[in-house]
């Protein structure tokens, strides 16, 4: 038996090819200890390492040849990549293209270094390019972190496998099933209400009555009703009044929609004096518009699911609960908005009173249906994204382009001015595949250099779960990885293929 002798090209030649010139050794002078230099630019390890376990020992010795060379040669030779990369916390997404490293997603921990100003994601893509695997992808692994997610509002049912698959049966909403929601529900912010000292009432009932207002003109605006300063003003006295908060005592009871709707069609005449309007017919005659509006959740398309007590608790105990809207998708856009207006209400205060350091995280899916509705749906999710630096959330928002949130209204207008706003409210801008145009859009609204709106057109659209991550203003090539047990959790297209 014999060995091939093959001889390659060495380092010297390929520098030479491009005209350069690897230095020579420096002479060693006379009485210099060879052993000694050598140990100065490699390990004292024998050639064929060590003969033990685990250090790597090989029968024949590597043909390696030892060089001496500045950086400016090396370079040449072999270009080291560098990346101005993340601490390596947080769930581990897949790898960066540019440096061939993991790619960890932290959003608290990057608030908490300050690489951003805040936790929020938004994911941009067009269908079927990874955007869901990778939302799916970062719920699982952050439960490892012990953070617990909220589907505030699951339109197409992506999110019910995953559920499953973690013992946690998702919470479906429909006509004709039992589930009821109210939006105007007090949440954990009524928790121990009566032990409560005065200041500590006074301050929650301010926060549940901003988000009953916020609610209430986001449901009236979905009728194409303008709420004017008047309308809002008698919405909350008919809140402070049915509540019993106006009444003193510091006493707050939880109010529905349908017994809103009843005072502003009924009101009492201390009610319309409380209101400022004469007598009871002009008050009726002022808010008939705003009363109308609300009456369609009373008897419209969604009555019997947002129109009574709530009948369901979530279990925070839990990693992951989805509030599922897949069986009212068929009803319409509009109606599909207002139903995600209700549940994004009520998601909001049942996540609040959070001990400090848990980890709550909160997808809303599917958001242009509700940002549609008008100014007060749009300043309803603005408020969410505001206030998830000092709640201590993750909010997660899901949409295919920039696009489906400016076109909430009319070029100029506030609902478009506030879905600006919203870009720097999430810090963490995750972008996959698009086509030319749409990427055009990314570079205006969200900064995109040339070079990552190229990636965006054409790099992310070679395979599946590339995605261009904007952290702060730094810039990431990430490709999700998923596992063999994940792939069949995360696939959204099972209803196409044939079983």
């Amino acid at each position: 038996m014999f060995r091939r002798k093959t001889k390659g090209r060495s380092v010297l030649d390929l520098v030479s090819d491009f005209g350069g010139q690897l230095p020579t050794a420096a002479p060693i002078k006379h009485g210099t200890d060879r052993r000694a230099e050598a140990a100065l630019i490699r390990a004292d390890t024998p050639r064929r390492g060590r003969s033990l376990p685990g250090h790597g020992w090989s029968p024949m010795a590597a043909p390696l040849a030892v060089y001496r060379a500045s950086t400016a040669e090396v370079g040449g030779v072999f270009p080291l990549l560098a990346s101005n990369g993340l601490p390596p916390t947080g769930a581990l997404m897949g790898y960066d293209s540019l440096s061939a490293g993991g790619f960890y997603v932290d959003p608290v921990g990057w608030v908490l270094s300050q690489t951003v100003t805040n936790p929020n994601l938004i994911f941009f893509g067009k269908p079927g390019q990874g955007k869901s695997t990778t939302v799916k992808a970062f719920l699982l692994r952050m439960m490892l972190f012990s953070a617990r997610t909220l589907i505030a509002g699951d339109v197409k049912g992506e999110y019910e496998s995953l559920c499953r698959a973690v013992g946690s049966e998702p919470i479906a909403l429909g006509l004709g099933l039992p589930v009821r929601i109210n939006p105007l529900d007090l949440g954990p912010l009524g928790t121990g209400w009566d032990r409560l000292s005065t200041i500590e009432r006074e301050s929650r009932a301010a926060l549940i009555f901003a988000r009953w207002v916020v609610l209430l003109k986001a449901l009236v605006g979905a009728r194409d009703v303008i709420v004017s300063p008047s309308d809002e003003s008698a919405l909350t006295t008919v809140l402070g009044e049915l509540s019993g908060w106006s009444r003193g005592g510091g006493m707050l009871r939880t109010v529905t929609i349908p017994q809103v709707h009843d005072a502003l069609a009924r009101p009492t005449l201390e009610l319309a004096r409380a209101c400022r309007y004469p007598d009871i017919q002009s008050m009726i005659d002022a808010t008939r518009q705003v009363t109308d509006a609300l009456g369609g959740l009373v008897r419209g398309a969604l009555s019997g699911l947002f129109d009574a007590e709530t009948t369901v608790r979530l279990d925070w105990s839990s990693p992951i609960q989805s509030l599922s809207l897949r069986r009212l998708d068929e009803l319409g856009d509009e109606v599909v908005g207002v139903a995600l207006a209700c549940v994004n209400s009520w998601s909001r205060a049942m996540t609040d009173l959070r001990r400090p350091g848990e980890i709550t995280i909160v997808v809303r899916d599917e958001v242009w249906r509700q940002m549609r509705l008008g100014v007060g749906a749009v300043q309803s999710l603005d408020a969410d994204l505001r206030l998830s630096r000092n709640d201590g959330e993750i909010q997660i928002v899901v949409a295919h382009k920039p696009s489906d949130l400016l076109s909430v209204g009319d070029a100029g207008s506030q609902e478009v001015s506030i879905a600006k706003d919203m870009m720097a409210l999430c810090d963490t801008k995750v972008m996959f595949a698009q086509d030319p145009t749409i990427a055009d859009e990314l570079r205006d609204l969200v900064g995109l250099s040339d070079l990552a709106r190229d990636w965006v057109c054409g790099w992310a659209r070679q395979r599946t779960g590339r995605a261009v991550w904007m952290v702060g203003d730094r810039v990431f090539k990430v490709t999700t990885v998923r596992t063999p047990v994940e792939a069949p959790l995360f696939d959204t297209n099972a209803a196409l293929m044939a079983e």
